[in-house]
C-alpha cells in the first residue's frame, strides 16, 4: 500500500521494534481531555524520573490504524503505568478537529509491550497528516498520575483505503445498483476548446490526466491513477445518452466494444454521493498489461465483465458472435479508461440539452454522513 507523504522519523517494517506487538483494545486505551502535562483539576503532577519517549517511530500505517515504539533509559521504567498520546490533524494542531468534534485528542494507553498498535476509525481518518507525541506516566495510590516530560512531535500521513475496505464499499454499491440496461456508447462531454486542443495539439487524441479528488477521502486513485472519464448512463424511456450534461455541450461518442471488451480488465473504484439521493459508482476500464492495468491490479477489486451489477460485456452466442453491453440504472458510473482515445474512433457533435453545471463531481466531496455509501473507517 502506499503511504502519500510521508515525514520524517518514519520506520521500515523491519524495525527491531517488530518482535513483540501489542494491539490498543478498546480495554486498554481511553481518551481523556488533557493540555499539556497537566490535567484541568490538576491531578496530574510532573516527576522527572519517568523517563521521556525518545526516537520515536511509526510504522505499518492503514487507513486508521499505526503501530508506534520508542526507545526510553532505564531509569524509573518499571514504575511506568500509562502512555499518554497526542494525536492531532497537521493542520491545526492546537485544535481538535476529528471526526466527531466532542472526542479529544490525547489518548491514555496501559503501558503494553512496544510497538504496539493505535487503531481507531473514530480518529483517524485516511490520506490525513497527524502529529503525534508521548509521554510515560506512572499511576498513583490516589489516582493521580506523575508524568514524564512531552517527547519531540513526530508528523506521519494515514494511508489510502486497502482492497478490504474498497470490497466493502463494492458490497454495498451492489445492494442499490438495479436492473441492467442495454447501452452501446460510451460518451465524452467537453467545451469545444477541448476537442480542438485534441485535434491541434494532441495528434487528434484525448489524452489520461490524473483523477481529481472527488469521492471517498480514502480513494486509492484520487490523484493517482491517469485516464479519461466517460459516461454510459442511458435514459429509460430512449434507450440513449441523456441530452444534458455538467461538462460540456459538445459529446464524444464511441462504439462500447472499442473501449471494452475481452482483453480489458474491469475494476471497482468508488461509490459516493454528494449529500443528494444519487449515487455514483467509479469504475476502471484499463487494457490488460497496460500501465492503468499494473495500477489497479495492485489497489483496487477486480470485476467479472460478463458477471457484475454495474457493467457487463457479454459474447453473443448466436448469429454474428458480437458483444453486448449493459450497465446499472439506479447509480451513475463514472468509467475511467486509463489510456489515450483516438477521436477517429468515434463522432464529435454538440447535444441539444442544457449544461446543466450544478451535477458536476469535479473534486466532488463525498457526504460523510449518508449510511447507504460510507463503511466504518474514515471517510
Amino acid at each position: 500500500m502506499e503511504v502519500p507523504g510521508l515525514a520524517h522519523n518514519i520506520s521500515s517494517p523491519l524495525s527491531p521494534c517488530e518482535g513483540m506487538i501489542k494491539d490498543l483494545s478498546l480495554d486498554a486505551i481511553q481518551l481523556c481531555e488533557r493540555d499539556g502535562s497537566k490535567s484541568q483539576d490538576g491531578s496530574i503532577s510532573e516527576m522527572e524520573e519517568l523517563p521521556v519517549p525518545q526516537n520515536i517511530k511509526i510504522s505499518n500505517i492503514t487507513c486508521d490504524s499505526f503501530k508506534i515504539c520508542w526507545d526510553m533509559e532505564a531509569r524509573s521504567k518499571e514504575r511506568i503505568t500509562h502512555y499518554f498520546i497526542d494525536l492531532n490533524k497537521k493542520e491545526n494542531k492546537n485544535s481538535n478537529k476529528f471526526k466527531h468534534k466532542d472526542v479529544p485528542t490525547k489518548l491514555v494507553a496501559k503501558a503494553v509491550p512496544l510497538p504496539m498498535t493505535v487503531r481507531g476509525h473514530w480518529f483517524l481518518s485516511p490520506r490525513t497528516e497527524y502529529t503525534v507525541a508521548v509521554q510515560t506516566a506512572s499511576k498513583q495510590a490516589d489516582g493521580d498520575y506523575a508524568v514524564s516530560e512531552w517527547s519531540e512531535i513526530i508528523e506521519f500521513c494515514t494511508a489510502d483505503y486497502s482492497t478490504v475496505h474498497l470490497n466493502q464499499l463494492l458490497e454495498k454499491a451492489e445492494v442499490i445498483a438495479g436492473r441492467m440496461l442495454p447501452f452501446s456508447v460510451f460518451y465524452r462531454n467537453q467545451n469545444k476548446e477541448y476537442f480542438d486542443h485534441a485535434r491541434e495539439v494532441q495528434e487528434n487524441r484525448m489524452l489520461p490526466s490524473i483523477k481529481d479528488n472527488s469521492g471517498s477521502h480514502g480513494s486509492p486513485i484520487s490523484g493517482k491513477l491517469e485516464g479519461i472519464f466517460f459516461s454510459c448512463n442511458t435514459e429509460f424511456n430512449t434507450g440513449k445518452p441523456p441530452q444534458d450534461s455538467p461538462y460540456g455541450r459538445h459529446r464524444f461518442e464511441v462504439r462500447a466494444d472499442a473501449l471494452f471488451n475481452p482483453d480489458t480488465n474491469l475494476y471497482f473504484g468508488d461509490f459516493y454521493c454528494m449529500y443528494t439521493a444519487y449515487h455514483y459508482v467509479i469504475l476502471v476500464l484499463a487494457p490488460k498489461g497496460s500501465r492503468g492495468d499494473e495500477f489497479c491490479k495492485q489497489r483496487l477489486p477486480l470485476l467479472d465483465i460478463t458477471n457484475n451489477r454495474f457493467l457487463t460485456c457479454k459474447q453473443v452466442e448466436e448469429g454474428d458472435g458480437g458483444l453486448v453491453f449493459h450497465h446499472a440504472q439506479d447509480v451513475i458510473l463514472e468509467v475511467i479508461y486509463t489510456e489515450p482515445v483516438d477521436l477517429s474512433l468515434g463522432t464529435v457533435a454538440e447535444i441539444s440539452g442544457h449544461q446543466l453545471m450544478s451535477l458536476s463531481t469535479v473534486n466532488a466531496k463525498k457526504d460523510p454522513s449518508c449510511k447507504t455509501c460510507n463503511i466504518s473507517v474514515g471517510r
